[in-house]
Parts: C-alpha cells; sequence; structure tokens
C-alpha cells in the first residue's frame, strides 16, 4: 500500500472531475492509499462531494488548454473522470467538447511534462453488449453506434483516439471501462435517479432489457490500482452484476420495503410512449423521463464481462446487495426519497 511510504515520497494526482460521483470516490481512495490529490473542478460547482478531504482544489475548465497546463504542474499521474453523461438531446455538442476535445486537450498538455500514467475513465458500453451467458468484452466491436446519441459516440471516439496515442506515440495511459455503477454520494443524482423512481413509484413497469450494475467503491479502486498495475495501452471492463430490470427492480423494492413494479413494458410501446414525451419536451424545453434511445436501450441486455480487470488489476466486486443498500440509505439521508 502506499501509505507506507514516506511524506517525501508521496506521489500527487490530479483528478479530473473530482466532484462528481465517481471522481468523490477515487480521490477518497487516493487519500486512503496515501497520494497527495489535486482535484480539478468545474469553475462554480459545489465542492460538497468532497466535504472533510484533505485536498487540493484546482478551479478551472478543461475547454481552456492553459488551466488544463496550470493543473499540471508537479502531478506525477492523471486521473480522468469528467465527462457529459447527457443522452438528451440526442445530438449534443457539448458532448463532443467535454468527453473528446477536453481529452485531446488534456492529452496536449500532458505531452509537456513528466506525468507518469494516465487512467481515463471510459464506458463499458464503448464495447459491444452481450448476453448472460456471452457478455460483452473488450474484444467485443462497438454496437451502441445504433442508439444515435452523441455521448456513447464521443466517449468511443476518445477511447479510439488514446489507444492509437498510446500505440504510436507511446502515450501512458490505461482506459477503465465502467458499466452503471451504485454507491453513495450521487449527488447530482445520475444513475440513482433510476433506483429512487423505482422507491418512489414513478416506474410503471419493467423493460425486457437489463444492465450490468457495479460499485462505484469498486470502480474508484480499480482506477487507483490501475496506476501502478494497468498495463499501458490497454481497456479494462470494470463492471459486477448482470441482472434483468425485473431482478433489479425486485431487488430495490425488497431493500426499500416498496412494491416494484410488476408490469413487463415491450419495446415497441416503450419507444412510442417516448415519443410522445419528446414531443411535449421539445414544446415545452423540459427534459423527457424517458427518451427513444433510452426506451432502445433498456429493451436490450447490456451485461459485461470483468474477467480481465479481475486477473490482471485484481479488481473485487462488491454484491450488488450491499451496493444498492448503500445508495438507499444514501439517497434516504440526504432527502432524495422524501
Amino acid at each position: 500500500m502506499r501509505n507506507e511510504e514516506s511524506e517525501v515520497e508521496k506521489m500527487r494526482v490530479l483528478v479530473t472531475g473530482a466532484n462528481g460521483f465517481l471522481g468523490s470516490h477515487i480521490v477518497r481512495t487516493l487519500l486512503q492509499d496515501g497520494y497527495d490529490v489535486r482535484a480539478f473542478i468545474l469553475e462554480n460547482t459545489s465542492e460538497e462531494p468532497l466535504k472533510g478531504l484533505n485536498y487540493e482544489v484546482f478551479k478551472g475548465n478543461l475547454l481552456h488548454p492553459s488551466d488544463i497546463e496550470k493543473a499540471l504542474e508537479s502531478c506525477d499521474y492523471v486521473i480522468h473522470t469528467a465527462a457529459i453523461t447527457d443522452v438528451w438531446p440526442s445530438k449534443n455538442a457539448l458532448s463532443w467538447k467535454i468527453n473528446y476535445d477536453a481529452v485531446k486537450n488534456l492529452i496536449a498538455a500532458i505531452k509537456k511534462y513528466p506525468v507518469k500514467k494516465i487512467i481515463h475513465i471510459g464506458t463499458a458500453n464503448s464495447f459491444g453488449f452481450g448476453t448472460l451467458i456471452q457478455p460483452g468484452t473488450e474484444e467485443k466491436e462497438y454496437n451502441c453506434g445504433r442508439y444515435g446519441l452523441d455521448y456513447m459516440n464521443s466517449k468511443k471516439a476518445a477511447q479510439d483516439f488514446l489507444l492509437v496515442e498510446a500505440q504510436e506515440n507511446g502515450l501512458p495511459v490505461v482506459i477503465l471501462n465502467p458499466t452503471f455503477m451504485i454507491g453513495e454520494n450521487d449527488s447530482k443524482p445520475g444513475p440513482g435517479e433510476m433506483i429512487i423512481s423505482v422507491i418512489t413509484g414513478k416506474v410503471p413497469g419493467y423493460a425486457s432489457g437489463g444492465r450490468c450494475f457495479s460499485a462505484v467503491k469498486d470502480v474508484a479502486k480499480a482506477a487507483v490500482v490501475a496506476l501502478e498495475k494497468g498495463r499501458v495501452g490497454e481497456c479494462y471492463i470494470t463492471g459486477g452484476t448482470n441482472l434483468c430490470y425485473q431482478d433489479f427492480f425486485g431487488m430495490i423494492g425488497k431493500i426499500a420495503n416498496v412494491k416494484p413494479p410488476k408490469m413487463k413494458v415491450s419495446t415497441f410501446f416503450a419507444i412510442i410512449f417516448a415519443a410522445i414525451l419528446e414531443f411535449f419536451a421539445s414544446v415545452g424545453k423540459k427534459k423527457p423521463k424517458l427518451t427513444i434511445p433510452m426506451a432502445k436501450i433498456s429493451g436490450d441486455g447490456h451485461y459485461y464481462s470483468s474477467e480481465k480487470a479481475i486477473r490482471e488489476l485484481g479488481y473485487t466486486q462488491t454484491s450488488l446487495e450491499t451496493a444498492l443498500t448503500e445508495a438507499i440509505v444514501w439517497y434516504k439521508d440526504h432527502g432524495y426519497l422524501n
């Protein structure tokens, strides 16, 4: 463990998006392991998720190269978590600016400094999803382009760019590809929006598909371990439990002591309903609860394997029930379930 090293030997890690869901967990894990942390936080955003932690803050904008260069001074490592995950609207120029252009800005700046390694947080969706019997791996070809989401396409483009940089220019980058993360400190909320909606009775039914659910703490730990163990130019899917929505909603109901939705909603009907919601959302300038791409995604089984991360990074997988319990308790304590 790095916390056995002397104060003089401490390594400094720049964490972008440090006040985000995953970023805040990574900062905690780094500090526990004895690293110094410089938290790159977008100007005018809250540091509340990092409350009580001993870190150095840097307020800036990843679209400003001069900010990145200042933030990189005296840093040994970089963990890049900042991203736009919005799926509405489907075509979103900001997704490309943050998920792709900012990555290119970051790498251009890093080349001017002696950074030992970069951990880039991508998404498992940059690889093809599979079935419960044969889940997707790092070898499976990207198949999420069918949804027409700039979020997914921009993340895949950034990953392709980084892998070429590693292969052709020796960029010391390792890519982590998390699945649907669950846990505490989801202040936006992001992934937890679905969990909260089930508990508060706002989900009328369950879709025919499913997902790979991971504990955010496990992903954060893997990102820190990858600083030393991750192989340059490699990608690692960091998932957990593959589960259909019916069973997932049932688990939420059991833990939260509420009745989960019992009706199965066909993908065809979900798409029609989403189209209606999108129409009214475009008129009212308000984000719809369901979009056509989301309806299509919910009908598919986005299942993945984490075998490579387990084998090479010693990736551990917390039980889904434990991660869900921690998340639900946190949502309740912070007023999200009122």
